[in-house]
């Protein structure tokens, strides 16, 4: 019985998420061993959450790594479909989820888990001109308040660092035609890795190393 996914999907609405490894039962499951070298990820907990039937929690680890074989053939598929080149891939975070609480058919408290992987697909996008871009940016501005108040509803409170708000990246980001106010195309993002996300696009979109090329199934640990 897949309760971790069932309960989950309830809630989780970020599109550009897919699934990385569905966990076993128990809080934070079981999943595949991490890759040879793999290093701790940037991790946020982020606070309990009360749902229907009992708690969630949500962690997020960020990278960015390279794709994995799954993430990268979902994209070439993806750009395929929109008449796009490929040009790189890059795996931004993971959403982890844990659930506790006690069936209604079955009164015993259970817990369980699951995990999914966002990524980004650097498809051969025109890039908007610097007006538009600039219109694209006043759009997620006047967004952004009632976006993270909504986000933290369905996942925890929004991060914050020293009382000010986490950036919100955009996974196809505003420059190559990113909607700036689909709440799919948001998620929370640690500042000093919101900086490296920003820095790393360019080399994605230019078909650069790494992210032109397949990268290990779990390349991070999560302690």
């Amino acid at each position: 019985m897949k309760l971790a996914k069932t309960v989950v999907l309830a809630v989780f609405f970020i599109g550009c998420a897919t699934t990385q490894r569905p966990d076993g039962p128990g809080t934070g499951g079981s999943g595949p061993s991490s890759s040879p070298g793999a290093k701790p990820a940037v991790k946020k907990e982020l606070p309990w959450l009360n749902v229907p039937g009992g708690r969630m929690k949500t962690t997020l680890f960020y990278g960015p790594w390279q794709c994995r074989r799954e993430f990268m053939n979902g994209c070439q598929r993806e750009c395929a479909s929109e008449g796009h080149t490929l040009k790189g891939c890059m795996w931004l975070a993971d959403l982890k989820f844990d659930w506790e609480g006690r069936l209604v058919v079955l009164p015993v408290p259970v817990t369980a888990g699951s995990r999914y992987g966002i990524y980004h697909c650097c498809c051969y996008y025109p890039e908007l001109s610097p007006e538009d871009n600039a219109a694209q940016r006043k759009a997620w501005s006047r967004f952004r308040t009632s976006f993270r108040k909504a986000w933290s509803e369905k996942f925890g409170q929004w991060p914050e660092q020293a009382g000010v708000s986490w950036p919100g990246h955009h996974i196809r980001d505003l420059w190559h035609g990113g909607d700036p106010v689909d709440p799919n195309n948001i998620f929370p993002a640690q500042p000093d890795v919101h900086e490296v996300y920003n820095d790393q696009y360019p080399a994605c979109y230019g078909g650069k190393s790494p992210w032109n090329t397949v990268g290990p199934n779990l390349p991070y640990t999560d302690n």
